[in-house]
């Protein structure tokens, strides 16, 4: 039902040769499938057999069978993938990849990273991003900061958005549910002559959940919109030159509860970013050029109604980004990439106090500004051998020069066996926010991380049955992590210039070491019309601090285990049947490890039926057995859902 391209060292979906085929045809068979697949958040546009590290992707025909409306249901759906959420739709959503923390992860949309430096770790926020005018997700797991820089510790989420293929095409999805739920989504595209060009937007409305936990009291709805628009241009200035334009901007409003109780609490969100660039191909296309312009704006606003001044919080985060990269076909088994970027991010932000009588604050502020240079080469000695390498070099203002390696390698055996592995290193300098809001640590150091895995795939029965498992290991130092405040002697517990000195919740501190390995594995089963797959993640993210009391301590908010599961019929004139299954076993809230979030399973049920070879039909009931479960303490999540909708390609 849910079936998802799954990468270790080649796709699960690529096809394996047949016993009976010679050995080079069987190589051949294989290549040739893998060739077919182009990944792109490898920075430059490579085939799956060239890319050492676990990959999955989620083509368009996957996102429109699984039916759902976030990024985020999306990627939990693959191996290695956690999220705490603040409520429902719309709240605070924190994405972790293997473990790692939710800033680790690089968010790109068409090219763009979307970290937003007024954030605590100046990660990026999935409770907006809605599946929309999504056409690919690409999921790259491991340490990725020669190719991404920093905060690609735990992975690297590539985002591409539809692009046109006729002369003139458009789509549409409209469906209705459980609370009020609403979402219309309508894009329109075409290649006119040398012009390539794609518009889209989305609508959605829910009247939500109580962020509240019910468990805890919580009765009232907290409802959610969300506006989006995206769109892109390409013009074909001559033969080998073009220049393109690409655009997102989404608004969101979201109700939540603030202080463990139901309140009249809303915030504001809008995100845009913008992307100019101008690519040229020198040397009959073998030298590929690429210069651009990326510019991200996130405005966050908080208000209660309740309050004397209503607007409690408001920050806003840019990045400004100027980048060259190129890529050298050297010969038929040599290819270089390699780059020159420069990033220049701020934020501002203050929590206004309920009172009129106290003056507004000044706005915190911070800047960082941070020069790369990067390099990898891939080569492929032997038919069906492909090693590369790489090397980064990150000049950061405050933190100084910080050089970074990767290598890995990918084998196709002619059996149908796939065997790669790959090493990574990462290099994170602490967050705006983490330095220099009312939470803020100046002390802080930069985060540092290794890593590597190793993983085997086998192709069976002529593809029908394909396994594959694979063991990856981390280690990561000063990570920072939020430290609640619960010793009133602790100097840090002040708010940093206060005077007196004025108490807050917590601080942003660096955890000396943690560690995280473990196993991924994934199967998927095709026999007619029926359709199987799963995938298992084993991960031990502990804390390996020396002397400290949170020695051995798991992470917080990482589940050790976690699967998925999912089933599909299709019983002929286009109507097909599926399941699926989420299951996430326990873990804790805290660094302490003293508030459990308990274990909870997940079924789905879905169903699609063709109207025409455009036109499709389909519903859903989400967590049918009404699962009470937590993400985050104290914060609910989706009941029983139920949804249904038409889908329209043209």
């Amino acid at each position: 039902m849910f079936k998802v391209i799954y990468r270790s060292s080649i796709c699960l979906a690529a096809v394996a040769a047949s016993s009976t085929a010679s050995a080079d045809e069987a190589a051949h068979a294989v290549a040739a499938e893998a060739d077919s697949i182009v990944v792109t958040a490898t920075r430059a546009p490579l085939t799956l057999d060239e890319i050492p590290s676990s990959v999955a992707v989620l083509d368009k025909a996957a996102i429109d069978r699984a039916q759902d409306i976030g990024v985020t249901e999306l990627l939990l759906r693959t191996p290695g993938i956690s999220i705490s959420r603040n409520g429902g739709y719309g709240t605070s959503t924190s994405l972790r990849i293997r473990g790692a923390e939710s800033e680790h992860t690089v968010t790109v949309i068409d090219g763009v990273k979307l970290n937003d430096p007024s954030s605590t770790g100046g990660g990026f926020n999935f409770a907006n991003l809605l599946a929309g005018d999504i056409d690919r997700i690409e999921v790259l797991r491991g340490p990725q900061s020669t190719l991404w820089g920093s905060q690609a510790i735990g992975g690297v989420v590539n985002i591409v958005t539809a692009s046109p293929q006729k002369e003139l095409e458009g789509s549409f999805d409209l469906e209705a549910g459980s609370r009020q739920t609403v979402s219309a989504r309508a894009a329109i595209g075409g290649r006119t002559g040398p012009l390539n060009w794609r518009l889209g937007g989305q609508r959605f409305t829910t009247d939500g959940i109580s962020s509240h936990a019910k468990a805890f009291g919580g009765v009232e709805r907290d409802g959610y919109r969300n506006t989006n628009v995206s769109g892109r241009a390409e013009l074909a200035l001559a033969d080998n030159v073009s220049a393109e334009v690409r655009g997102y901007y989404s608004s969101g409003r979201v109700e939540f509860d603030g202080f463990n109780t139901d309140s009249n609490d809303f915030g504001l969100n809008k995100e845009f970013v913008g992307y100019a660039g101008l690519n040229f191909d020198l040397v009959g296309g073998r030298f590929r050029n690429r210069i651009a312009y990326a510019y991200t704006d996130t405005n966050r606003d908080n208000f209660n109604p309740d309050r004397a001044r209503p607007r409690s919080f408001e920050a806003d985060g840019k990045n400004k980004r100027w980048e060259y990269q190129g890529s050298f076909d050297v010969s038929d088994r040599i290819t270089a990439i390699f780059g020159v970027e420069n990033e220049r991010s701020n934020f501002r932000s203050r929590s206004p106090s309920a009172s009129l009588a106290t003056p507004l604050p000044d706005f915190v502020r911070g800047k960082a500004e941070i020069t790369s240079v990067y390099g990898q080469l891939g080569v492929e000695p032997l038919d069906g051998l492909t090693l590369n390498g790489g090397v980064r070099y990150d000049d950061h203002d405050r933190y100084g020069g910080q050089t970074l390696f990767a290598a890995g390698g990918v084998w196709r055996l002619p059996s149908g066996t796939v065997l790669r592995a790959s090493y990574g290193e990462g290099f994170k300098a602490p967050g705006l926010y983490q330095l220099f809001s009312e939470y803020g640590n100046v002390g802080l150091d930069p985060e540092e991380a290794h890593g590597w895995e190793a993983g085997v795939e086998q192709h069976l029965f002529e593809n029908r049955l394909v396994v594959g498992a694979t063991w990856f290991d981390r280690t990561t130092k000063n990570q920072i992590i939020f430290n609640s405040c619960t010793d009133p002697d602790d100097p840090l517990c002040a708010i940093p210039g206060s005077n007196p000195p004025a108490p807050r919740f917590g601080y942003y501190l660096n955890v000396a070491r943690s560690e995280a390995h473990g196993i991924e594995g994934a199967a998927a089963l095709t026999l007619g019309g029926l359709t199987v797959d799963g995938n298992y993640s084993w991960i031990v993210a502990e804390d390996r601090s020396e002397d400290s009391a949170n020695f051995g301590n798991w992470l917080p908010r990482r589940p050790r285990h976690s699967a998925n599961a999912s089933a599909s019929y299709a019983f002929g004139a286009g109507f097909e049947l599926g399941a699926a299954l989420r299951w996430s076993g326990k873990s804790y809230d805290n660094t302490s490890n003293a508030q459990r979030l308990d274990d909870y399973m997940l079924v789905d049920l879905r169903a699609e039926v063709a109207l025409s070879g455009e036109v499709k039909l389909f519903a859903r009931a989400e967590n049918i057995f009404d699962e009470e479960y937590m993400t985050a303490y104290r914060y609910g999540s989706l009941g029983r859902s139920i949804y249904a909708g038409i889908r329209g390609r043209f």
